[in-house]
């Protein structure tokens, strides 16, 4: 489709028309890569696991060596911590460096996982910016989790029926399909989840995508696995530690913030609704939402999301971008030959709307983190004799203390008593930090870890300057801004006791008692 000749156009300038697809994507390219890199040239890192896969990469240590463990665990994640460690043993870069290439590499994984689907790879830029002003999915996308993988899956599962016409899926696709699973559940290990795009395509009535998808599902978990080299555990482990960590919890507060419900994303729906007065208005000839399977996982996964946000965030939200751009490409496509210069003219306004829109700094979603210190004796030596000594455990309640002192301690020769996720802990410590969270950090739920607690160990427990927390049983100090740390009174002169501390009473006498967990 070409625009008619303009009456004062030139000969070169309608040479040039050919070029403007090519350009416009380049421009998507390229904006796609720019904005994880100004994003990270802020000294922006994330806060949580992949500080401690890159630690983890850095160390080569079994986790049996970094965490104090229950019984039956498996690293769900071996294989993106061996290919860490490879980039790690060729490049000698440290925790930093394997952090920046994560992000970045899985943000730009998961923005380009539509485009080789698209014709019209702007619409993709129109569906970045509307998201990234009504959410804060685009701080999910810079988490450099393995959790991106599957996104990004989700995302090439849904194209290749969104764009691929009314015909029947072919063995190609298939195929394809059951390698992306296999990857994600090897990289991810969430292989369960795969039965929500499944249950949603037959939803939609789409039965054979929904059946292939089904084969590519079982098909993928089971070549995922088999790379394990442990199939049947890995694959019970995944589904035992995803209910372990559901239902230990007798109320939402003391889940991680991702597993705790949302209030519904009123501003998401306020976009949805602006897409269906368009989709109505629009006089394009899009798929009816009703046998549309990226519309009913949508609706799944919203209505799931007041459960758990991750539903919402990780698949719900993902094929809803998928549908957005579909109609967005239509409605291109009527409006704009495909080498017209206000296609050209739009594409560039999109990229630099979509650039503002994720790189600014609102709230400091990007620099936030330039203010936190971390426990570290390289960077704060006035913490050596805090920091725990050889053998000892790093006692906390807070998983944001572990992420950022293995961060910055990759090779200590300490152990975490709280890890990544605390359902792997042993059972026993699994009790007393849910009560800890049950009574909101009160100084007496710490006392079981407290009354086992050797000279090598320490408790470290953020808190305000003025006070350290009220647990006489140990002496303490202000490491870093926010953080103490505890740790058993040292003899004043060789062979010479540490003095008597009075017992406090215990949190059961103190406060109430934790209910049982269902």
């Amino acid at each position: 489709m070409t625009e008619h000749p303009h009456p004062g156009r030139t000969a070169p300038l309608l040479a040039l028309q050919r070029y403007v697809p090519p350009a416009v994507w380049v421009i998507v390219i390229l904006v796609l890569l720019a904005i994880p890199l100004k994003i990270i040239s802020y000294g922006y890192l994330p806060g949580d696991d992949a500080l401690r896969h890159a630690a983890k990469a850095v160390s080569g240590k079994p986790w049996g060596d970094i965490l104090v463990l229950g019984p039956g665990f498996h690293d769900q994640n071996f294989v993106w911590h061996f290919f860490l460690r490879q980039i790690h043993l060729w490049s000698h870069c440290d925790t930093d460096g394997l952090v920046i290439i994560a992000v970045v590499g899985l943000f730009v994984l998961v923005v380009s996982s539509p485009l080789p689907w698209l014709k019209r790879p702007e619409a993709w830029l129109i569906t970045l910016a509307a998201v990234a002003v009504t959410s804060g999915i685009m701080q999910r996308l810079m988490l450099g989790r393995p959790f991106l993988l599957t996104m990004a899956g989700e995302m090439i599962v849904f194209s290749a029926w969104q764009f691929s016409g009314p015909s029947p899926p072919q063995w190609r696709t298939a195929a394809g399909i059951a390698v992306v699973i296999a990857v994600c559940t090897l990289v991810h290990g969430v292989w369960y989840l795969w039965a929500l795009p499944v249950t949603a395509f037959f939803l939609a009535r789409q039965f054979r995508w929904g059946l292939m998808l089904a084969a590519g599902w079982v098909a993928g978990v089971l070549l995922g696995a088999l790379f394990t080299g442990h199939p049947i555990d890995s694959v019970g482990y995944a589904a035992a530690i995803a209910r372990r960590t559901l239902t230990m919890h007798s109320i939402e507060h003391t889940l991680a913030t991702e597993l705790q419900p949302f209030a519904g994303d009123v501003l998401t729906l306020i976009l949805v609704g602006g897409w269906l007065v368009l989709r109505r208005l629009g006089g394009f000839q899009a798929r009816p939402l009703a046998s549309n399977p990226a519309f009913w996982m949508a609706c799944i996964c919203w209505v799931l999301g007041f459960k758990a946000d991750r539903f919402w965030n990780d698949w719900g939200r993902p094929a809803l971008m998928i549908l957005l751009t579909c109609d967005w490409q239509l409605l291109l496509q009527i409006r704009f030959a495909a080498d017209s210069f206000k296609r050209l003219g739009l594409a560039c306004g999109l990229a630099v709307i979509t650039y503002m829109a994720v790189t600014n700094d609102y709230g400091d979603r990007w620099t936030y983190n330039l203010t936190e210190q971390f426990l570290s004796v390289t960077e704060h030596p006035e913490l050596r004799g805090w920091m725990p000594d050889r053998g000892g455990i790093f006692y906390t309640a807070d998983m944001t203390l572990f992420f950022q002192t293995f961060f910055k301690n990759p090779n200590a020769d300490w152990r975490y008593i709280v890890g990544f996720e605390p359902a792997v802990m042993p059972d026993e410590d699994y009790k007393i930090y849910l009560n800890i969270h049950w009574n909101f950090g009160a100084p007496q739920a710490y006392e079981p870890w407290v009354g086992k607690m050797r000279p090598a160990d320490r408790l470290v427990i953020r808190g305000d300057r003025g006070a350290p927390p009220d647990i006489p049983q140990l002496e303490w100090d202000y490491g870093v801004s926010g953080i103490w740390i505890g740790r058993r009174p040292r003899a004043s002169a060789p062979g010479e006791s540490p003095p008597d501390v009075p017992a406090r009473p215990t949190v059961e006498a103190a406060t109430p008692a934790v209910p049982s967990a269902r």
